[in-house]
């Protein structure tokens, strides 16, 4: 896939300034050491946003999805007035996981199976055995507020719920909208694909054996895309070169001149979503929001990744596949356009698999380098470094 960096101009006309120098990349203990995986867990995703659920998931009052943000068990919950909040996972008696299923609806409340500690949907604590007996320890009545759920910060955006656990959390509009308008280079350009207001034809989930960042890595160049990925370089011709989309602001990879849709024989699609410019018309963007998003826009889909690290060496990767909600009520034929990114992700999870085990190789004990198409990336290194501070 092709992702990442900030340089401006056209894909051949003007790229962007590299030496035929070979940099280094980080040594192999970052990719399987727990230490280090344990400071990514504590600095990164339990510190910045962390895309979490597609708000459609959870339509109903009383629908609930337990995710995994770093280390903890964070429980979103739809309320009877409509909002969407998020929640620790825990009960505040004595500490057991309030919702151990993925997901599920419950009539009113959520109880905790352990001792029926009660909570409302907005996380308040309703009931408990004896309650009318419980005091503080200043001997006043227990306070149904102050011994509710740990809250925990959400935003909606494009359709999706984004939390953030940090008592302090970081501005939404600069390291998330942020992102997507450093690629993009007009902050307006993402509403024109108007992603809320789509539905999910399909989604995949893929338990991928190898290290969260390899796979950014991965979708950041394109230096792989000619040997990995047929079918997508059949459609975006320029990817055969080796360059990343994203090492050009606001450039968008061109169909080929005889591709006449984003699916996997270049046969048409669906109608253009109505907001698409002609400017982005038949042009692929993808886009990078750290830690762990992936988006990539299309003039009648998206394709919308989200990671879950799980451990040093193993990632959950949720990828949806978002229509008009036409297309999906009327039960239109997707499979062609799910059938191409399907194939591009299974392509780029077995190279990851491929690369994870060597990670612990004497021979990559000092890294690798990286060539001049994927130099972007040395700056995700550096990114990485100053987030997570010495963990040695």
């Amino acid at each position: 896939m092709g992702g990442g960096g900030r340089e401006t101009g056209g894909p051949t006309a003007d790229l962007p300034v590299t030496t035929p120098a070979l940099i280094p990349t980080l040594g192999g203990k970052w990719y399987v050491d727990d230490t280090i995986f344990a400071a990514e867990q504590e600095q990164l995703f339990e510190r910045m946003w962390f895309c979490a659920i597609r708000t459609g998931d959870l339509a109903h009052a009383g629908q609930f999805k337990r995710v995994q943000v770093g280390r903890e068990s964070a429980l979103i919950v739809r309320g009877r007035d409509g909002a969407l909040r998020a929640f620790l996972n825990i009960c505040r008696h004595r500490g057991a996981m309030l919702c151990t299923e993925d997901q599920g609806q419950v009539r009113r409340n959520l109880q905790c199976p352990y001792h029926a500690w009660t909570y409302g949907l907005d996380g308040k604590l309703i009931a408990a055995p004896n309650m009318a007996a419980l005091k503080d320890a200043t001997g006043a009545d227990i306070d149904r507020v102050a011994y509710g759920l740990i809250p925990v910060a959400l935003r909606e955006w494009l359709g999706y719920a984004w939390v953030c656990l940090a008592d302090e959390p970081p501005s939404f509009e600069h390291e998330v909208m942020g992102a997507v308008t450093e690629r993009l280079g007009d902050p307006a350009a993402i509403d024109a694909y108007e992603i809320d207001t789509l539905a999910v034809g399909r989604r995949v989930v893929y338990d991928v054996a190898a290290n969260w960042k390899l796979i950014v890595e991965n979708f950041m160049e394109c230096y792989h895309c000619a040997t990995i990925h047929p079918e997508l370089t059949e459609v975006l011709p320029e990817f055969a070169e080796g360059l990343a989309a994203q090492v050009f602001v606001g450039h968008g990879a061109e169909f080929g001149a005889d591709i006449a849709g984003f699916t996997v024989d270049g046969s048409p699609g669906f109608e253009r979503l109505p907001g698409v410019t002609p400017e982005q018309d038949r042009r692929y963007f993808a886009i990078t929001v750290r830690p762990t998003v992936f988006v990539n826009l299309v003039p009648d889909h998206i394709i919308f990744h989200r990671m879950f690290p799980m451990s040093a060496d193993r990632t959950i990767v949720e990828c949806d596949w978002l229509y008009t909600k036409d297309v999906v009520a009327a039960g239109r034929d997707v499979s062609r356009s799910v059938e191409l990114f399907h194939r591009v992700n299974e392509q780029d999870f077995a190279a990851c698999e491929r690369t994870q085990p060597a990670m612990s190789s004497r021979a990559y004990r000092k890294g690798g380098v990286l060539v001049p198409a994927e130099h972007h990336i040395a700056e995700f290194h550096e990114w990485l470094s100053c987030r997570i501070g010495d963990v040695r």
